[in-house]
């Protein structure tokens, strides 16, 4: 028999079922319904559901069938009109649970029943979320060896061993059947300090243009949690918040697929259930944020590097510590190491759990398909997804609430991640104003009293060619300041600025006027060198005066402006 394609819709008198069945002949097919069972046969289709709530035949039951889309539709009356059917978009927890095959099983869970809230516990007994302390007590070695447990609710021990090869790759610590918790989370604290990677962190920490990009992304939760919230003021319910999130087709086949069964879990797995949830949702949120909801090869390896749950087997005693774990391992491992992407993520994280259960679905399922596809991170499906998405269908409301609450209570810091993040920063800012204050140092504030503006321009680009020339051609003081101050004549200073830059001695006045103006005394081994290049230069300027116009004194070139016999550009 095949599981069909269905729907469940209400409104507040009906329960409306839609089968989708395109391969039975509409003239062949049976339907029951009574109380909170509901059966439906059309060869080769069988369909059975245990329904949140009581529906009854009093003659205004409605049924009709699609030929060209082969579904049928049938509407059932509520037993109390006006009832709200909380939970009917959980498929797996609608089917009914698959029957022993043992004549008598080994384990019975009383009261248990296809759509019981995790039925062990009370709906009004107060959920505390911290773990009970005990004093240590020293154990032997095979009694640490035997409670060496992992996956979902801790119910899973010696799988690594048998698949050693294969989740080799999709986990980091190397013996979880025989590594304590304890051990466990030493290895990855050391593991988290080795791969912390300075320059990386602070190269994003500077350069955040595409984190800045990233953080404008807007997830598919985003909308639905800004509706929920604009309806708060019309007596918003918890149903009326499950309304606003869909499932698509595929996500619907998902829910088919999974096995639906009951858990045994006593406090303190039930407490790390919804601990590891709040992880593998923080690590989930980050990788749909960073690929802006298109996930590619390197999502998987994202989502479980991230979740210390899956890829440490981490447990938790505390929300705090989940948000310090998953903030430590976003600045150790992904390409994006951010902090702003650490708390983006906390709060998404927020929202969808404010969502309520059929958003957290909405996200396991997406994390199982993830998964799925790849080899082999398909085993942590096995080992935590596939049980998380069958739990959360049957999960309390009013506890996924005060986890919530719970989560929004705590606070980050950097300073917490024990990273040393502050006194990164503090330092790397320290550095950054140090090479600003020492460029601003080297740039051409210290000029030489009557040096041209050609002069100061090209020296700035040029003193740094060899260290040479600042030593090898300095001018005694006693002919510095009258060629400088020749210089500043209006006829001599386009045309001197050019022949000094084509012969090549633009570096040397200027380092020449600059040394001068300091006091500091020169070589005199260096004085002929440097009359010579003095004298070279005075015959150059010559070159560019007019006639009857003496380049030798600063007095004959003041005359000849007085004359008008000098054309000032």
């Amino acid at each position: 028999m095949l599981t069909p394609a269905f729907e469940l819709t209400q409104d507040c008198d009906f329960l409306t079922v839609a089968i989708r069945v395109p391969h039975a002949r509409a003239s062949e097919f049976d339907v029951y319904f009574e109380g909170t069972d509901f059966k439906f046969y059309a060869k080769p289709y069988f369909l059975r559901l245990t329904l949140p709530g009581r529906i009854v035949e009093n003659g205004s039951e409605q049924g009709s069938y699609d030929a060209d889309k082969g579904i049928f539709t049938i509407r059932l009356p509520k037993e109390t009109p006006g009832q709200h059917f909380e939970g009917l978009n959980m498929l797996t927890a609608l089917l009914a649970p698959r029957k022993s095959r043992s004549a008598k099983p080994l384990v019975e869970e009383i009261g248990a029943s296809g759509i019981s809230e995790e039925g062990a516990e009370d709906e009004d007994e107060e959920f505390d979320w911290e773990i009970e302390q005990t004093p240590y007590e020293e154990v032997s070695e095979s009694t640490l060896r035997s409670q060496c447990h992992y996956g979902f609710g801790n119910l899973r021990a010696g799988v690594v061993q048998r698949l050693q090869d294969e989740l080799s790759e999709v986990i980091d610590i190397k013996d979880p059947d025989f590594t304590p918790a304890m051990e466990r989370r030493q290895k990855r604290l050391a593991a988290e300090l080795a791969k912390f990677d300075p320059d990386h962190y602070l190269a994003d920490f500077f350069e955040d243009e595409a984190v800045e990009q990233i953080l404008k992304y807007s997830p598919w939760w985003n909308d639905a949690h800004a509706e929920m919230v604009a309806s708060l003021g019309k007596s918003q319910e918890q149903g009326d918040a499950a309304a606003l999130v869909s499932f698509s087709e595929e996500e619907k086949y998902q829910l088919r697929k999974l096995v639906n069964k009951s858990y045994l879990l006593d406090k303190t797995a039930h407490r790390q259930v919804y601990y590891s949830l709040v992880d593998i949702l923080l690590a989930y949120c980050y990788e749909v944020r960073v690929t802006e909801g298109e996930h590619n090869v390197e999502s998987a390896w994202t989502i479980r590097k991230l979740s210390p749950t899956l890829c440490w087997f981490e447990t938790w005693t505390g929300v705090h510590e989940i948000l310090v774990s998953f903030g430590r391992r976003v600045l150790c491992y992904p390409l994006y190491r951010h902090f702003k992407l650490v708390l983006k993520a906390y709060r998404d994280t927020i929202k969808i759990l404010q969502l309520g259960k059929s958003a957290v679905l909405k996200c396991l399922l997406d994390v199982h398909k993830i998964f799925q596809e790849n080899d082999p991170a398909y085993i942590l499906n096995d080992l935590y997804i596939s049980d998380y998405c069958v739990w959360i269908q049957k999960a309390k409301s009013k506890k996924l609430a005060a986890l919530t609450e719970a989560l929004k209570a705590v606070s980050l810091s950097k300073a917490q991640l024990g990273l040393e993040l502050p006194e990164l920063e503090a330092a790397a800012l320290l550095v950054q104003e140090e090479e600003t204050a020492g460029r601003a140092q080297c740039s051409p504030s210290h000029q030489a009293p009557h040096s041209s503006p050609e002069l100061s321009d090209t020296d700035s680009t040029s003193s740094s060619g060899t260290e040479d020339s600042s030593s090898e051609q300095e001018e005694p003081a006693g002919t510095q300041p009258s060629l400088l101050t020749s210089l500043q004549a209006p006829l001599l200073e386009e045309d001197s600025a050019l022949i000094i830059r084509e012969s090549g001695l633009c570096r040397n006045m200027a380092s020449q006027g600059y040394e001068v103006s300091q006091g500091q005394p020169l070589a005199s081994a260096q004085a002929p060198l440097i009359e010579e290049l003095g004298d070279e230069l005075k015959t150059m300027l010559r070159v560019s005066i007019p006639h009857g116009v003496s380049a030798g004194s600063h007095r004959s070139v003041e005359d000849a402006e007085e004359r008008g016999q000098v054309p000032c550009d």
